[in-house]
């Protein structure tokens, strides 16, 4: 138990608070289930109820959806090659995190629902998977898990740790806990200097920061990615074509008028359309349907043909190899502020880039690949179409673009190495599993 009376009271007034609050999970579940029927499953694990026993420990990475389950890829595959001998459990929030984890690995690792941070659920589950290592990604700072962890003797690293300007203002409110619970923390193996100084002024300790790199950088280009883009062109009868990627629900009338204006100046143009979130798929279909254009989907057409005008890519996990089927990528979420979404997947397989102007959960990335030539940055939905039409009139600018984005990618590789490097001291020897 902590020693600190203010922590004691911090922790019993958050956990009271989040006690009182628990009803509404189960209206959160309801409503995000109407959207996508996954969240009314699987409940008892958002409570950590379980009804197997367990016997042998865990080595438990945490990714809280899609974007850092990707993240997570370089991390998973190194240990699962080099410590065949661990049990990896994997956790996630969102339903398509949970479907990319079965995608990546199958039964290759262990999959549930993280809880919620009810002191009560994280003790069950904490004492149930009895991780000897806990590997967070990116940004999940839950207090009651972190604490949890400290009384069980889990050593906590969070990894590929990122924290935007933004982000730390939101903790503002809870600052004082969230600062304790940090310096719980073995590691922050940073992604920049500038994280590791925003996690310093959040609470944690210089000792405690290692600017490890961002493990996106270790991206694996899918293999038979030039048989895969070219398959997908011979399909498209030789049309121009442009990916809008991660696309979110308020882009997505930007999108259509994008679209509708490039057809205008390229004809027989072709988007391929990428939702951020699974049930945008048949809305961003039936849209673009209303058009009058013809659109076809992944799940059911497979291929493009040469008079589509929108093709949905309706699965999880080809985003990247359609990145290459593409001449120029607009990537979402950057039109709204939400923060962007990962720009260093269209430059690992070659791919101009296009985004808005809300990047804050990418500025170092979006930073570089700007400085490099790799980037187009739009102020908003009008000069993004303006450069994608420049850019779809511009063949020789393209791969520019392209080159330096694969260039910087490759430079940028090496936070794998680093991350595995500080993990060793944490990871229990074969006799000890």
């Amino acid at each position: 138990m902590p020693t600190d009376p203010f922590e004691r009271l911090l922790r019993g007034l958050y956990s009271a608070a989040l006690y009182l609050l628990a009803p509404i999970t189960v209206y959160h579940l309801i409503w995000r289930g109407l959207r996508q029927p996954a969240y009314f499953q699987r409940w008892p694990e958002r409570y950590a109820v379980y009804r197997d026993d367990r016997t042998a420990r865990t080595l438990w990475v945490h990714a809280v959806s899609v974007g850092e389950v990707n993240a997570a890829v370089p991390l998973v595959n190194a240990l699962r090659r080099s410590r065949p001998d661990l049990r990896l459990l994997v956790t996630t929030i969102t339903p398509t995190g949970s479907e990319r984890v079965r995608a990546l690995w199958g039964d290759g690792v262990e999959h549930v629902y993280l809880p919620y941070d009810l002191p009560g659920a994280v003790g069950r589950f904490l004492d149930h998977y009895r991780p000897c290592t806990a590997l967070i990604m990116e940004t999940e700072l839950w207090p009651s898990l972190m604490f949890g962890c400290r009384e069980r003797s889990i050593p906590v690293y969070i990894l590929n740790a990122r924290l935007s300007e933004r982000s730390l203002r939101g903790y503002r409110v809870l600052a004082p806990l969230v600062g304790r619970a940090l310096r719980t923390v073995h590691t922050v193996a940073a992604q920049s200097q500038a994280d590791g100084q925003r996690f310093i002024r959040l609470g944690a300790r210089d000792g405690q920061i290692e600017v490890a790199g961002n493990l996106k950088f270790d991206v694996a280009v899918p293999e038979g990615l030039s048989a895969f883009a070219g398959e997908c062109r011979q399909h498209c009868g030789g049309n121009p074509v442009w990916i809008a990627a991660s696309t979110h629900e308020d882009e997505e009338a930007a999108v259509l008028a994008m679209h509708r204006r490039l057809r205008a100046r390229f004809p027989g143009l072709l988007l391929l359309w990428a939702p951020r979130h699974p049930e945008r798929f048949r809305a961003v279909t039936e849209q673009a349907r209303g058009q009058g254009w013809r659109v076809s989907t992944r799940s059911q057409a497979r291929w493009p043909q040469p008079d589509d005008a929108v093709f949905v890519i309706d699965t999880l996990g080809e985003l990247m190899s359609f990145y290459a089927c593409a001449d120029v990528a607009f990537v979402g979420g950057s039109l709204q502020p939400i923060g962007g979404h990962n720009l260093l997947e269209p430059a690992a397989t070659g791919t101009a880039i296009v985004t808005g102007p809300h990047l804050h959960n990418f500025v170092e990335i979006a930073e570089r690949l700007d400085a490099a030539g790799a980037l187009r940055i739009g102020a908003d939905a009008d000069a993004v179409e303006a450069a994608l039409s420049e850019l779809l009139a511009d063949p020789a600018q393209r791969e520019r673009m392209a080159a330096s984005g694969r260039e910087l990618v490759e430079t940028g590789r090496g936070a794998l190495a680093r991350t595995l490097d500080l993990l060793q001291p944490a990871l229990p020897s074969v006799a000890t599993v």
